[in-house]
């Protein structure tokens, strides 16, 4: 069944994954400490402890590089019973660093749909994660002048997504959400009455991965690149 999106006025973009690389850099971050740790275990259950490690942290440090640095630290010193040494702290640490310091590499299409888009939508960027260091990327990607709004949540469930439209004053028939996750970006906007995108990233970590079940019913359109997502829409040339 065709979606119809005439309604929409304000479209909503993910930023990690949709619109530049992000979970890349973290799976070569967790082979890195695989490698820094692997005196202590295994790289597959390194891999294991630290999603568990991850997971316990989120409501103390939440999203982003900053949490994920903390959790390989405090990984380290558990699997070695706190004989870890400061070199190896310190190689952690560099790699947190190094993932902050990444340059940006936008997403095929992405500045020129922005570019599209924008002419006859009013654009909103709604992301998670660690509030300076989304800034810092934004600032980098040089797509900061295509959107009237910014907003860095805490998470992305139905209660956040109702409560930021409601501050904007838009409608949820009115709103269209674009992003990789469904869990995050797609799934909350359908529960509430938006129309959502599902644009998949090539790697997805597994905090964001969903049950086919949790899917089963729910009207999304997924295309398979950020483009193709004009083809929805009336834009000018």
């Amino acid at each position: 069944m065709e979606i119809d999106y005439t309604n929409i006025k304000v479209i909503g973009f993910d930023a990690d994954d949709t619109l530049w690389v992000n979970e890349t850099y973290f799976r070569e971050a967790e082979e890195r400490v695989g490698i820094l740790l692997s005196h202590y275990e295994t790289p597959n259950k390194i891999d294991q402890e630290l999603f568990k490690m991850e997971m316990k942290n989120l409501p103390i440090y939440g999203y982003g590089v900053k949490g994920f640095v903390l959790s390989m630290v405090e990984l380290a010193i558990e699997l070695s019973n706190g004989r870890v040494s400061n070199e190896i702290i310190g190689k952690i640490l560099d790699i947190g660093k190094e993932m902050i310091n990444k340059p940006i590499e936008l997403l095929e299409g992405v500045e020129d749909t922005l570019a599209t888009l924008s002419r006859d939508y009013r654009l909103i960027l709604a992301t998670k994660g660690d509030l300076l260091d989304q800034e810092r990327k934004l600032e980098k990607s040089g797509l900061l002048d295509y959107f009237h709004h910014i907003e860095v949540l805490s998470e992305k469930q139905e209660g956040n997504y109702s409560k930021l439209l409601k501050h904007l004053d838009i409608d949820p028939a009115e709103f269209l959400m674009v992003g990789n996750s469904l869990k995050s970006d797609i799934l909350p906007l359908v529960n509430i009455g938006a129309q959502a995108i599902h644009v998949p990233f090539h790697t997805t970590w597994e905090h964001e991965k969903v049950s086919e079940k949790e899917t089963n019913g729910m009207s999304y359109k997924t295309v398979e690149s950020l483009t193709e997502i004009l083809s929805c829409f009336k834009v000018k040339e």
